[in-house]
């Protein structure tokens, strides 16, 4: 190859690299300009802007890829958890049983301008959780407490060593479906659980070994 050649093909390198560079600063703009303007408008159970900023962290800190939400409500943690994945290359599969709250998180996607990063599932997570192959690195758990334990149990086999599982309402243990749960993974030899206190209380127990 001629130094003439080698020079071409490192201009369409360094050009393809500013490229992926310019996209990067363009998504993350969009999604905070999102983020921003609705922050104080979350409903229907979506987490606060600090749980979903913790989200964000774990995703990008750990490099996940292969993510699953159960509740996708309308979709704020969903944007958080899109957004990191945006930063490791990977995409998030989410599960709403309501059509009204799955339409306008599917809204809110492309007006983030993640939807592309979104695989989002109208169903019953009930259902849905047993047949969803796997593996996944990361789930975020923030739907009915008492299917939590379930949840777990379902998608523990499908979970990769160094996945983490979170699951949102138990700074409290509230009910007894987020007690039952914490008890059960916290005596986990191959996990290791913590719980953030802030926000609405948040769980994450990561998987060392099979």
């Amino acid at each position: 190859m001629t130094p003439r050649s080698l020079l071409a093909l490192a201009a369409v390198a360094v050009g393809a690299a500013s490229a992926v560079l310019a996209d990067d600063t363009a998504l993350d703009q969009k999604v905070r300009r999102f983020l921003e303007k609705n922050r104080g408008e979350w409903r229907d159970m979506n987490v606060p802007w600090e749980d979903g900023r913790i989200l964000y962290d774990l995703v990008v800190k750990n490099r996940h890829t292969r993510a699953l939400e159960i509740g996708t409500s309308t979709g704020h943690s969903s944007i958080w958890i899109a957004w990191g994945l945006s930063k490791t290359g990977g995409k998030l599969t989410t599960i709403e049983v309501d059509p009204g709250r799955h339409a306008e998180a599917l809204r809110n996607f492309e007006e983030a301008g993640v939807a592309h990063l979104v695989d989002a599932r109208l169903a019953d997570a009930h259902e849905l959780v047993k047949r969803l192959p796997g593996p996944f690195d990361f789930v975020f758990s923030d739907a009915d407490k008492e299917w939590y334990l379930q949840y777990f149990k379902d998608l523990e086999p499908k979970l990769a060593v160094g996945a983490c599982f979170a699951a949102h309402n138990v700074r409290h243990r509230w009910g007894g479906g987020a007690g039952a749960f914490l008890d059960y993974v916290e005596k986990l030899p191959n996990f290791r659980t913590t719980v953030e206190t802030g926000g609405a209380g948040l769980s994450v127990s990561c998987k060392l070994s099979r």
